[in-house]
């Protein structure tokens, strides 16, 4: 983290990934965002010695659909860490592989944002993929810190920061300082938990089960942090739990709110956890500054009102939260400096 103390130097990168758990985006230095595609790997069979790879990304969405009932869908990013390395390989490959010949790269270098607190066996499996995948150098970062730049926080500055990313399987609540990660808060919750608990309160309530598809849709449509305010509704099918038939039900903007308001609780359980272990001069930069949200979860309505609220700091959403880490990590790209300052040691 503090090589860039004692003279040493980066260079710049050709290549950033952000290995997310729902889509990994990739950028180009000077072309922008490449490259977002879904986090998924499709094989024939569920076991590491016998599966075989059918597709990776939108490439196996499409293997997937046509045919449906002889594929499985392995998510090699769950909750923030890498739940299969194997899986993980052969999708960072594929996506790589897939930029450095439609953009006419050479053994790239190659920059990588990976989840606050990941493990020492996780960043060298990472570099090890990059390596063998064609890149001349792999540097590693957090995702907090990509996910500021991308805000336009001034991260290089002694004021603190506080960014709040709520991803498809973590949330990472971090305060910035010098160009250093100060404090970081990180839940096993997102927007795949959100859809989970949408999922379960339907089942519960209204005798129904509803696909994932089905819950994300709600999430988006109906999902908010304040359920007695606004109520708005749609109606969705599901399969009675009772009859084992189909059947419509409609859903209200409330019973969504009511569904997630255990996981926006616990975010604000965090953020408070968060300035309480933040030294107090940082804690006064923060009221002053204001909170910043990113990642898809930051697009829940009233969120920022229920942290207001809860917290009583100021709070705004990115202007692009669902790739504000790609747009960061972009950024780094160009500038040797900052990348020298905030890259990870392996």
């Amino acid at each position: 983290m503090f090589n860039w103390l004692f003279g040493s130097s980066s260079g710049s990168a050709d290549i950033y990934i952000d290995l997310g758990t729902a889509n990994t985006l990739i950028a180009v230095k000077d072309k922008g965002i490449v490259l977002n595609e879904p986090s998924q790997v499709m094989v024939t069979e569920n076991s590491l010695k016998r599966r075989k790879i059918l597709g990776v990304g939108l490439e196996g969405v499409e293997i997937s659909k046509n045919n449906p009932g002889h594929i499985i869908t392995i998510k090699p990013i769950r909750d923030g860490v890498i739940a299969d390395f194997d899986a993980t390989r052969a999708m960072l490959k594929y996506f790589i592989g897939k930029v450095i010949k439609s953009h006419s790269l050479s053994r790239p270098s190659i920059v990588v944002s990976l989840p606050y607190g990941v493990t020492e066996v996780e960043k060298k499996s990472v570099i090890e993929t990059c390596r063998s995948s064609g890149a001349s150098k792999t540097y590693l970062i957090d995702e907090p810190m990509a996910a500021a730049i991308g805000a336009g926080l001034p991260i290089k500055e002694a004021s603190g920061q506080m960014i709040i990313d709520i991803g498809g399987g973590t949330t990472e609540i971090a305060v910035i300082a010098l160009a250093d990660i100060v404090y970081c808060e990180a839940l096993r919750l997102g927007g795949h938990k959100f859809d989970e608990n949408i999922i379960r309160y339907i089942k519960e309530t209204k005798n129904l089960v509803i696909s994932e598809t089905t819950a994300e849709f709600l999430k988006i449509e109906l999902g908010t942090a304040l359920p007695k305010k606004n109520i708005t509704s749609c109606e969705i099918e599901g399969r009675d739990l009772d009859t084992g038939f189909t059947r419509k039900q409609v859903v209200t903007s409330e019973e969504v709110g009511q569904a997630l308001s255990d996981s926006i609780q616990q975010i604000v359980h965090g953020i408070l956890n968060a300035l309480e272990n933040t030294p107090p001069e940082l804690v006064s930069d923060i009221i002053g500054n204001g909170i910043t949200l990113a990642g898809g979860g930051a697009l829940i309505k009233e969120l920022p009102a229920k942290i207001e609220a809860e917290v009583r700091i100021p709070v705004r959403v990115v202007e692009y939260p669902l790739i504000a880490i790609a747009i960061g990590g972009e950024k780094v790209l160009s500038d040797p400096d900052l990348l020298d300052k905030i890259q990870l040691e392996v």
